[in-house]
């Protein structure tokens, strides 16, 4: 794991995307240096203790000497960072936690590809994935990529342009038909595996998504990477308020994961 760094930075950008959708951007060469796809960084808001805690955000991509980050505004800690003009400061903590693996082995065929699944704001750590396929030497970066997108609706799918912009194949599914498959992401997923059998799914979204994912994956024998969005109090694994139970026993997502394989998950 790289080095976790803390420290106080300025932001370079912080706008709306869409809805309560929002874009941020705050330099450090240290971060954007170690930072993995997968990772996360802890951001303090406030310079008081209101919010108490600091709030996990999924690093979203890096840009020379700077750190992409999207966000959904859903309460008081991410209001306050909307609120938040370019040139605040921002006290940091990061990267946090265990990426995506990209060096594990596996027995890809010319007829195999990479299945991208993101739900929501899953979306936001899985650009930078992309990104980090797009420039990997390794096997599972030398297939194909397809990236499914999900949401409930066509005003809620996020990243499409920036997926094709990598040269990846986009499909995309609404809850209501609006864009795209009508039906859950996961119903997508389980059409393009009856298909073909994909070398390796990497997937980001809401728990029972994942856990749709992640038995799809196992009734076809595919390896899948999934990265959990729990909520991660202290980011370093002491607090121990997001254990999961995996086939190893208990683990943090923020210190062991994010990232965790499907196939050690125990639902």
């Amino acid at each position: 794991m790289a080095r976790i760094t803390q420290l106080k930075t300025r932001i370079v950008c912080n706008r709306e995307l869409a809805e309560s959708y929002r874009y941020l951007e705050f330099e450090s060469s240290c971060i954007a240096k170690a930072a993995l796809p997968g990772q996360f960084v802890n951001i303090r808001v406030s310079g008081t203790s209101d919010p108490l805690l600091r709030r996990p955000l999924s690093i979203h991509g890096i840009k020379g000497r700077r750190v992409k980050v999207l966000y959904e505004v859903v309460g008081k800690a991410t209001g306050i960072l909307a609120s938040k003009k370019p040139g605040d400061s921002l006290d940091i903590l990061g990267p946090l936690g265990n990426g995506f693996n990209l060096d594990r082995a596996a027995p890809f065929s010319a007829k195999e590809s990479n299945i991208v699944v993101a739900g929501g704001m899953g979306v936001a750590p899985l650009v930078f994935l992309a990104e980090t396929l797009k420039k990997s030497k390794t096997q599972i970066a030398q297939a194909e990529t397809i990236v499914l997108i999900g949401a409930k609706t066509k005003k809620f799918i996020l990243c499409r342009k920036e997926f094709e912009a990598l040269g990846f194949s986009v499909r995309i599914a609404t809850d209501d038909g609006s864009l795209g498959f009508k039906g859950k992401v996961t119903d997508l997923l389980n059409s393009f595996c009856g298909k073909t059998r994909p070398g390796m799914i990497f997937s980001c979204g809401p728990r029972p998504m994942l856990q749709a994912v992640a038995l799809a994956a196992a009734e076809k024998n595919i390896p899948a990477q999934l990265s959990l969005e729990e909520y991660m109090a202290c980011g370093i694994g002491a607090c121990l308020g997001c254990v999961v139970s995996t086939r190893q026993g208990y683990k943090t997502v923020c210190k062991d994961g994010p990232v965790f394989f499907g196939e050690d998950l125990i639902w």
